[in-house]
């Protein structure tokens, strides 16, 4: 890379287009000579008019400072003639390099001719599992000084550091991997190819290496098996004085906590004695050490693993990386987990390899191509959630999970969901997700019969996982993506490959091609005509709108159903004439080429593809032996492509006691547990969606003596009634209650809502106004990622705030200073239009019960006491609970949501006179 050159530059401007009157503020570039950052050039800029407000707050560049530097027109000529011959190179080059060369041409300088490199696009290939890939994250997570981002001399820098980091980490890719990437840049948008190329040329004079193994020529590490373990012995502590000995050796600071060591007896007893027990356990008395010791226990007595399902992924993890260490700690004998997920979940290095031979060509799919290379020599574990891709990239991922159990010669031993199988094989704790437990295969059979046990940790989500795990949605979208790549004419699309190889082969024939494509014409233009149904219909017209989104039960529907089987015949025409068309390659493999045989497994996986449809197609528009409620959902902003049609269960009961139904038969001990499995009114509403028998009792234990002291709990009273005002107007009056919380509070604040829809509005409305400019607004459906990411970000932001809506509202972990405040916008009630609330509702009401106190009311304290235990984690922690829907205070059943909250104080007080307390809190 010795011969390479780089220009680092950033900008900072007063907007983003120049055509518009907007200036640059200041420049800088970093100058990289022999890998070395060896000189640097910054100026201020004046632009001839005033800096906006919110650009001197994002940037901390004043009028002041620029007022005495020179016009771009004064300096455009020099720094044109310092970038000459350089690389340039940006942290997103279409912005940087863009907006400079349209000040050149302003200026009447020639555009800038010459190589460029994006370090967005270069990060992303070389951190394909980076949380985030804005600068500040970016640097923060790699460890990259960036002391005030927004100033374009500190971005430059930490920008040329990062770009070294990149090229550092391609030089320490094997050979395999790098030609593969050089191969495939020359699709990039940037010149990144110069750099692999270089790299190549390195690598072909390095040593093997040994920590890589390969799969059909692509370098991968592999995953390590679990080795056995010589006998241990270990006995489950009888008296408090032992068990507080043990959480000593765990926690050298460790408080002895009554409710700790009766969840441990109660954990012992249950998978002791193979029986069942509901443990609602309260925040703040080690929850997942406690069932976990007994778990480890007991699994080493009976050399069979206890099964942990846990409600997300990331959970999953986080138990494995943090949790079971502790638990040896206090062993003192090591115990042996694991994390098994789903088969879809790990990577197919098959349909991978199969993939890279069959030549793709669009951006999106090269560029995944690149991320997974590199990907592959990092993961241990092949688990596809790693990676963070974008839109097209996840699509990409969508062909290459693992799908089949049957592996191919070569896969056996290298297979990452085969080798987290034996893993388990050989574990004491088994952690897995309510999904897997809850799906049919033969992952789940396995891990069901070798374990002694099950914990299920946040059960009341498994209600929730029932409901998903069985759900069978038509997506528009998808049908059209999965009938774009078989029914393509273009060149580099799969039909014409396959027609390729049958003409060099000799076998094409000219009828079965033309029967093929009128097949595929007459299944698209049946698939079109049921979608016109589908939106057309009048009664589709009359359903409830929320925000944009229209909710409409499939059986109000006055489509006509004849058009529905006409697709289903027309599909199962052109699946037949599919397979027909290849008949004669399939008879002949043997003597295609790799890629040929590549390219033929391809069609088939469509087709297969399409078989899976047609079930699907079945079950939710020609099944009328319907047991469950159906229904359509679509985007007013976006017909058809936001299109989709759900089938779900109305009782998640006899789905969940079906699919754990060998651990009753077989009595294995199952634990459930949660920190909100009751309420009040009705102690057993969680446990009889579980379908847990009426003679299993729910033990409550409590939380430790002044846990909650931190804790206060505020009801704003002069917010608008939500039900007497417009949503706009609420909207309106819940952002200035946002934005003055947090100036006070400076930032660490969640923001909980109920509905997409207004979250969107409210942040919306928050971003325009510029009041917030200071803090990194964080939004579940509008910020990219997925939760985790979003709470990663937010950790690492010292002024944040995040918006969140359902998924928010429990299962997640921000101990001590790092949230302050708790925003409430409106009580957590599902909307009566909701598919599946309403199903239950009229179930429950055609059975005499009154569905609102039954069901609606006690699932929406559930979700409260979930919100709050948001805020106090720990016995230290600080925090306020602001809820701004007035029906806590003025309606009957508002009592009942403050009864079910932890005893702290309670005010009721305008807020105006909140954000005077607040600040009274914060400036003591």
């Amino acid at each position: 890379m010795e011969n390479l050159k780089f220009a680092v530059v950033d900008l900072e401007t007063t907007g983003h287009s120049p055509e518009k009157g907007d200036r640059i503020i200041q420049i800088a570039i970093m100058f990289i000579e022999d890998g070395i950052l060896t000189n640097e050039y910054v100026r201020f800029v004046n632009p001839g008019q005033k800096i906006p407000v919110f650009i001197q707050e994002l940037t901390d560049i004043t009028n002041a400072e620029v007022k005495d530097a020179p016009l771009f027109e004064e300096i455009a000529q020099e720094v044109r003639d310092l970038l000459e011959g350089w690389v340039f190179s940006a942290h997103n080059t279409n912005f940087d390099l863009t907006f400079l060369q349209k000040e050149f041409l302003r200026c009447g300088i020639p555009r800038w001719q010459g190589k460029q490199i994006d370090t967005v696009e270069f990060s992303k290939i070389m951190f394909p599992s980076a949380v985030s890939y804005r600068l500040k994250e970016l640097t923060e997570e790699l460890g990259i000084e960036l002391s005030a981002a927004h100033r374009a001399d500190d971005d430059a820098r930490a920008t040329a550091h990062l770009l070294l980091k990149c090229i550092e980490k391609v030089k320490l890719l094997p050979e395999q991997t790098i030609t593969r990437l050089h191969k495939r840049s020359f699709s990039l948008k940037t010149d990144l190819s110069v750099i692999f190329y270089l790299a190549l040329v390195e690598a072909r004079q390095k040593t093997l290496y040994p920590h890589l193994s390969h799969f059909r020529g692509i370098p991968f590490r592999q995953t390590k098996l679990i080795q056995n373990l010589k006998p241990r012995e270990i006995t489950y502590p009888i008296s408090q004085d032992e068990k507080d000995q043990l959480l000593i050796q765990a926690y050298p600071s460790y408080e002895s906590r009554s409710a700790q060591l009766q969840f441990m007896d109660a954990a012992w007893k249950s998978l002791r004695s193979g029986t069942e027990i509901m443990v609602e356990v309260p925040t703040g008395i080690g929850k997942t050490v406690s069932y976990l010791l007994p778990a480890a226990i007991r699994a080493v007595e009976t050399k069979q693993a206890v099964i942990v399902s846990t409600y997300t992924n990331h959970l999953a993890d986080k138990i494995m990386e943090e949790e079971i260490d502790v638990v040896s700690r206090a062993l003192s004998v090591p115990v042996q987990a694991t994390v098994l997920k789903g088969r879809s979940n790990y990577i197919s290095l098959a349909k991978f390899a199969e993939l890279l031979l069959s030549g793709e060509s669009s951006y999106d799919n090269i560029f995944t191509e690149m991320q997974l290379l590199v990907w592959l020599t990092e993961t241990t574990t092949g688990d596809v959630n790693e990676l963070n891709l974008s839109g097209g990239g996840m699509l990409y991922i969508d062909r290459i999970r693992k799908r089949s159990s049957v592996l191919a010669e070569d896969e056996v031993g290298v297979d990452y969901h085969q080798i987290a199988l034996e893993n388990c094989r050989h574990a004491d704790i088994v952690i897995t997700n309510h999904a897997l437990l809850l799906s049919d295969g033969a992952s789940k059979e396995q891990i069901v019969k070798e374990s002694c046990g099950l914990v299920v940790d946040e059960a009341h989500q498994f209600i929730h996982a029932a409901y998903k795990t069985n759900e069978i949605i038509f997506s528009y979208t998808n049908w059209k993506y999965v009938l774009g790549q078989i029914g393509s004419e273009a060149d580099d699309q799969i039909s014409r490959r396959i027609e390729g190889i049958l003409i060099r082969k000799r076998l094409h024939r000219s009828r079965e091609r033309s029967n093929l494509l009128t097949a595929f014409e007459k299944f698209s233009s049946a698939f079109d005509a049921a979608i016109h149904e589908l939106i057309g219909s009048e009664s589709v017209q009359r359903g409830h709108v929320k925000g944009s989104r229209l909710h409409v039960a499939l059986e109000d529907i006055t489509a006509d159903r004849i058009v529905f089987e006409t697709v289903f015949q027309s599909m199962n025409s052109f699946i037949e004439q599919a397979s027909t068309y290849v008949k004669r390659l399939d008879r002949e493999v043997e003597s295609l080429s790799d890629k040929e045989q590549a390219i033929l497994t391809e069609w088939h996986y469509w087709i297969d593809e399409l078989r899976v449809k047609i079930g699907e197609w079945v079950e939710l528009f020609l099944d009328k032996e319907s047991d469950g409620t159906v229904w359509m959902e679509q985007d007013q902003r976006s017909i058809p492509g936001s299109l989709t049609v759900i089938k779900s269960p109305i009782d998640s009961a006899p789905v969940i006691r079906n699919s754990l139904n060998s651990f009753f038969t077989e009595e294995k001990g199952v634990i459930w547990t949660s920190g909100t499995l009751s309420v009040k009114s009705d102690e057993r509403f969680v446990a009889r969606q579980l379908g847990v028998a009426q003679e299993v009792p729910v033990l409550k234990l409590l939380a430790p003596e002044h846990f909650y002291t931190g804790a206060q709990i505020f009801l704003i009273d002069d917010m608008p009634n939500i039900q007497q005002v417009a949503q706009q107007e609420y909207v309106e009056e819940v952002a200035e209650a946002i934005v003055q919380t947090v100036m006070v509070t400076e930032g660490r604040l969640f923001v909980l809502f109920t509905s997409q829809d207004m979250l969107n509005q409210t942040h919306e409305l928050i971003s325009d106004s510029g009041l917030l400019e200071d803090y990194a607004l964080i939004a579940q459906g509008i910020s990219s990622g997925s939760r985790y990411r979003l709470l990663k970000s937010f950790r690492q932001y010292e002024k944040a705030v995040l918006f969140g809506t359902n998924s928010f509202w429990e299962g997640v972990d921000v101990p001590g200073n790092s949230l302050s405040a708790i925003i409430i916008v409106r009580l957590p009630f599902s909307s009566p239009s909701e598919p599946v609330f309403k199903a239950k509702t009229a179930l429950l009401n055609q059975m005499g019960k009154n569905a609102f106190t039954a069901y609606a009311l006690p699932e929406a304290i559930l979700r409260l006491r979930q919100g709050f235990g948001r805020l106090i984690r720990s016995s230290t922690d600080t925090g306020f609970f602001i809820i701004l829907d007035r029906r806590i205070e003025t309606k009957s059943y508002g009592k009942k949501f403050l009864e079910a909250l932890p005893d702290v104080p309670v005010k009721k007080v305008s807020l105006a006179r909140m954000v005077d307390e607040l600040n009274n809190c914060y400036n003591k």
